[in-house]
């Protein structure tokens, strides 16, 4: 708790009029002091903690706000209430002493400074940022402005155990000189002056809190939840927490996402629903870690307070940890001064990453919707202090130390979501790939055999990079050349064979309609050797992208007349026809990608027209190329699954990321988000493994069914898409790891009921192309290669099928084949 200030005081006579501010005894008013603001000293020697202040949804009040209020209306009032009551109007407000410069969420204990016999006596002080946006309608609203105010608690002189020590040393002194009692009676005085100003300003600030809002203070020290606001009009009295010794707390299922359920000391249990989704993600984090520890003094005492010396009171200090995460594995074993640390890192990173967005570090990404805007990421009421037993002195690098902190955990978090943006679209490829295999025409091509084209598949009998079947010529002058030098005349050659490149591909698109043309500029020195030391042994010769194009054909009888055109237009030029990662039989590229790859001679010079086909080309378009390097440099094939990546990571570590997630989130609460927020549902899919690896089944399942439902209502997506159906399995992990086994079952059923529906589709299609048989048991044993014979001709049957749908499509559509 704060110094000075009891529960009880913190919520007496809250039923009384708000109007009366003489009987709502509550915590001091913050002063305006430029931002510098001391640490809070514990009340109790050897506890350390934190406090939280944040801003919670009364439950006779709907939140968000009624369409066409705005989202942050309640905010915006409470920013400019907030605002009017920490102007300064006393000059003894200036008279504040003993100030350090940094907040005390930015604060660090690992030095201890130096002491003064004054500075003994410490004050205790909170921090506030109070953020205003622009916003019509509010004079102190025209541009994003900053107030830093400060908190001195109702005990404005607390001693420090040095104080102790040397008042017990020099006990046998001579009282001072007339003088300086003097002096220490008037800085009483004008302390006492002071305490009484704050308090009547406190009074009537929280007497302005807006109608739906109640303000609840998290003591960490003593696992206290105290009301330290005034109720609405519309408040229910009975059910509203006032107070509360905490002994479990868990995420609430509600669609929010931001609600928490505790569980008192005496056995009452209270759900709060916060304004905001960090900060019940803040919160239930750092009572998680709370709960983890042994009852200290502090809370021995809170709980002597509601229950007395009872049994009860006995039976729950006896109790182990057994709901707390971190009371669970390795972090068991974690030491109180451990856990503090991790405590403290936590806490200062969470309040930096807010401070963040309040102070709109980031680009707002708002939504442009119907009815819905974005916003969510400019809450007032929220403060994070730290309580120390002492009066240290804090590292001046401390800030710097979280913000380097906070950049590692970034990195992290993007790179955790690349992952799984690369597995996204990689199943989006694989998916896309099955469907093409159901054209009539797919098993021809399936068929036919490239031109000098093993593939890449070393498993089927490919190649490796130096086995490449075709090169580059090798003229005598390259002998005496570097590895540079030899690349540099190669891509001069290839800028003279461009423009008639160039001219076959407009060609070919102009014979075919295409209407997706590109050429890409040629290969620079660098990139060929670096491309030629990665794949090719250092062999310059070996790169055959020199000089590069695309086509994008929107469907497998385009390509086949495209091949056909292309062997009766320049037959002789061409070097290689790769289609191995076209075929059912061969791996696809890394990431998911396949094409088609058509390698011909002009003028001397080997260049690469690349085939796109349309299904797979609009997944990723032009970012296609950078999709394929990522997967290829981060081996992310080799992950059956994107949370896989979070595999070995410590619970601390976790907490930070999903602090970083909530950050990237900011600006699209996830009741704001639609389906077409695709960045933002990344993020929130990213999140969801976050959630399943800490033991947030809760607010996985949440995040989960909103995505589900976004999903359904997507026009290119809907609700027997792979996607979807993929994250219908994350929910029945959830659903089970939860113990709700008969939800868990409907949903594995739907997931069984999308794998028959694939299965009838192939089997519908290829009965298209041939007619069925039934293999007679009895004939299967008489004759044990009987099946294989008959597999044999099963599919000679499909590709004849095949070849003869291929023909009658090539008579309607590329009638002009003939002529050529």
């Amino acid at each position: 708790m704060m110094t000075g200030e009891s529960p009880q005081d913190a919520t007496a006579n809250y039923a009384d009029d708000r109007a009366s501010p003489a009987n709502n005894p509550i915590a001091p008013m913050r002063g305006v002091s430029d931002g510098k603001t001391t640490t809070v000293m514990s009340t109790h020697k050897g506890i350390s903690g934190t406090i939280f202040e944040a801003a919670f949804v009364d439950p006779a009040y709907t939140w968000p706000p009624a369409e066409g209020q705005g989202k942050n209306a309640i905010e915006l009032q409470a920013s400019t209430a907030l605002m009017k009551s920490a102007a300064p109007q006393d000059p003894i407000d200036e008279l504040d002493d003993d100030e350090v410069s940094l907040t005390p969420s930015m604060m660090s204990s690992d030095d201890e400074g130096p002491t003064s016999p004054r500075s003994s006596r410490r004050k205790t002080t909170q921090s506030r940022t109070a953020t205003t946006k622009k916003k019509k309608g509010f004079r102190c609203c025209k541009s994003t402005d900053e107030q830093i105010i400060s908190d001195p608690s109702m005990s404005d002189l607390v001693e420090s155990p040095s104080s102790n020590s040397h008042r017990s040393s020099s006990s046998n002194r001579k009282v001072g000189s007339k003088a300086e009692r003097r002096a220490e009676r008037q800085r009483r005085i004008l302390a006492k002056k002071k305490k009484r100003r704050r308090e009547a300003r406190a009074r009537e600030r929280y007497r302005r809190v807006p109608e739906g809002i109640l303000i609840y203070r998290l003591d960490t020290s003593d696992r206290t939840i105290t009301l330290v606001s005034g109720p609405s009009s519309n408040t229910d009295m009975n059910s509203l927490m006032r107070q509360m010794v905490v002994i479990n707390a868990r995420p609430s299922s509600d669609i929010s996402r931001r609600g928490i359920v505790l569980t008192g000391v005496k056995g009452e249990i209270h759900t709060l629903v916060a304004c905001e989704q960090r900060t019940a993600i803040a919160w239930l984090e750092s009572m998680d870690m709370m709960l983890a520890s042994k009852p200290n003094d502090a809370t021995r005492a809170a709980m002597e307070n509601q229950l007395g010396e009872s049994i009860q009171m006995k039976r729950v200090l006896s109790q182990k940890s057994t709901h707390s995460n971190w009371a669970k594995g390795k972090e068991s074993k974690l030491s109180q001064s451990e856990r503090d640390q991790i405590e403290e890192r936590y806490v200062n990173l969470a309040a930096y990453s807010n401070n963040l967005i309040r102070a709109g570090a980031f680009p707002n990404s708002q939504a442009k919707g119907k009815g819905k805007t974005a916003g969510g990421g400019g809450g007032i009421y929220y403060t994070v202090t730290q309580i120390h037993d002492d009066g240290e002195a804090y590292d001046e690098e401390t800030l710097e130390s979280i913000a380097k902190r906070r950049a590692v955990i970034k990195d992290s978090w993007d790179f955790f979501r690349m992952v799984c943006s690369l597995l996204r679209d990689k199943r989006k490829y694989d998916e896309v790939f099955r469907k093409l295999q159901l054209d009539p025409v797919y098993s021809y091509l399936n068929s036919m055999t490239g031109l000098n084209d093993p593939g890449d598949d070393m498993a089927m009998g490919g190649n490796i990079g130096a086995d490449k079947p075709i090169t580059q010529m090798h003229f005598a002058e390259y002998d005496d050349m570097s590895n540079s030098q030899i690349a540099k005349d190669l891509v001069r050659r290839a800028e003279v064979a461009l423009p008639s490149l160039v001219e076959i591909c407009k060609a070919l698109a102009g014979s075919l309609g295409m209407e997706e043309v590109g050429v890409g500029p040629v290969k620079d020195v660098s990139a060929a050797i670096r491309k030629a030391e990665k794949k090719y042994e250092g062999d310059v010769l070996k790169v055959t992208d020199y000089c590069r194009a695309l086509l994008v054909v929107k469907d497998f009888s385009t390509l086949l007349a495209l091949l056909e055109l292309a062997r009766d237009s320049f037959g002789p030029l061409i070097r290689r026809v790769k289609l191995s990662t076209l075929k059912s039989d061969r791996n696809a590229k890394p990431g998911g990608y396949r094409d088609c790859i058509i390698n011909l001679e002009l003028k001397d010079h080997i260049c690469e027209i690349q085939i796109h086909m349309w299904p797979m080309w609009v997944i990723c378009g032009v970012d296609g190329f950078r999709h394929y390097r990522h997967c290829l440099e981060y081996s992310t094939d080799t992950f059956g699954d994107p949370y896989e990546a979070l595999a070995g990571l410590d619970r601390k570590t976790m907490a930070e990321l999903i602090v970083m997630a909530e950050e990237a989130v900011a600006d699209m609460p996830l009741e704001t988000l639609e389906w077409y927020h695709e960045k933002f549902i990344l993020d929130y899919f990213a999140e969801v493994g976050l959630f399943l690896h800490h033991g947030l089944y809760e607010w996985a399942d949440t995040t989960l069914r909103a995505l589900i439902k976004l999903r359904c209502q997507s026009p290119d997506i809907g609700p027997d898409h792979h996607e979807t159906i993929t994250l219908y399995k994350y929910l029945e992990q959830a659903l089970r790891a939860q113990k709700r086994i008969d939800e868990a079952d409907e949903v594995a059923a739907k997931i069984t009921e999308y794998k028959e529906l694939k299965t009838n589709e192939k089997f519908e299609a290829d009965k298209s192309l041939w007619d069925q048989w039934v293999t007679e048991p009895f004939e299967s044993i008489v004759d044990p290669n009987k099946k294989e014979r008959e597999e044999e001709e099963r599919i000679k049957k499909e590709v004849r099928a095949s070849k003869k749908a291929w023909r009658k499509i090539r008579e309607e559509r590329f009638k002009f084949l003939d002529a050529n």
